[in-house]
């Protein structure tokens, strides 16, 4: 391995592709998510769909 394939493997390995650089915390993505679920819920009952 020459050192320019080395430095472009190791560019290459800290790219980043503009995401969330470390997730927060995972209990309250589950409380929004099923929140979500519950409103929708809602209003599928209030369209008498179910």
């Amino acid at each position: 391995m020459t050192a320019q394939s080395a430095a472009t493997a190791t560019a290459a390995a800290r790219a980043r592709t503009g995401g969330p650089r470390e997730d927060g915390p995972k209990i309250l993505e589950h409380v929004v998510g099923w929140a979500l679920v519950v409103v929708l819920a809602m209003f599928v009952v209030q369209l008498g769909l179910l």
